[in-house]
């Protein structure tokens, strides 16, 4: 777990294949005004093993809300990107959270629909690539546009992410014991209406993997009185393009919450 400032407790939780090292470059502009946590969910690397086989969503938001209990964390304002935002969204219908900050969250699809089976076919794809090409990462990833083309599904500037963050992030994704079984899942994001705490969707106006005008319509559908603001210039995981704007956004939507 990163772990750093004071006030109220703020999460952080990533996408399906990343850990919480995604969220490192966010965390120093949230923690002046957090207690700011990044967890890595069960099934992915450094995070706990699943206990049984196939892992389920169900399962991530049963561990997220058990480490919370364990922390003495009743409620704490919520951010997630893609997986991590629809843990969010759901630790919110149990009453978890003060306010949520769903980046281009996941389980925004008909399942078994064309769209679903592409955004999948995509995320499979990119893992392949990445085992196949690990050997020589290393070497290629020292030049700017190698990183912006291996990044090329996650971010619009790939070439922002350093060396060593990319590495990071290949490892994650071949390390993910539950990533085939979290892309390949039925499951799917049920109504929040009413919304049980205030609901920012912040959508990647470049993102290849959930698209806007798909995943995003769906979202709107989902939770008409979520707040609804689309992020310009950033890819399906906008801490990697622009930290500072990511951080803007939660920080704005947690300050728009009533205090406890």
């Amino acid at each position: 777990m990163i772990r750093e400032g004071s006030g109220e407790p703020l999460v952080l939780l990533h996408g399906v294949t990343c850990s919480e090292g995604v969220w490192r470059r966010v965390v120093p502009h949230l923690a002046a005004h957090h207690d700011t946590m990044a967890l890595t969910a069960l099934g992915h690397r450094g995070g706990p093993s699943a206990a049984k086989l196939p892992v389920r969503l169900a399962d991530l938001v049963d561990d997220i809300e058990g480490r919370l209990k364990a922390l003495r964390i009743n409620t704490a304002h919520l951010a997630g990107n893609s997986m991590g935002g629809w843990i969010a969204l759901e630790l919110a219908r149990r009453g978890r959270a003060r306010s949520v900050t769903a980046l281009s969250p996941a389980g925004t699809w008909d399942a078994g629909s064309d769209e679903h089976r592409r955004s999948r076919a995509t995320l499979h794809r990119t893992a392949r690539d990445t085992r196949r090409a690990r050997r020589l990462m290393p070497l290629l990833m020292r030049v700017p546009s190698a990183r912006r083309y291996a990044l090329r599904n996650a971010a619009t500037h790939g070439e922002r992410a350093t060396r060593q963050e990319l590495l990071a992030l290949a490892e994650d994704m071949i390390g993910c014991e539950a990533r085939a079984d979290l892309l390949d899942t039925d499951e799917q994001l049920a109504p929040l209406d009413p919304l049980p705490c205030p609901v920012t969707i912040a959508w990647s106006g470049q993102d290849r993997v959930l698209p806007l005008e798909v995943n995003g319509a769906r979202a709107r559908e989902l939770m008409p009185g979520a707040r609804f603001i689309v992020l310009d210039d950033v890819g399906h995981v906008p801490m990697l393009d622009d930290p500072v704007l990511v951080a803007r956004t939660i920080l704005e939507s947690a300050a728009g919450a009533p205090p406890r």
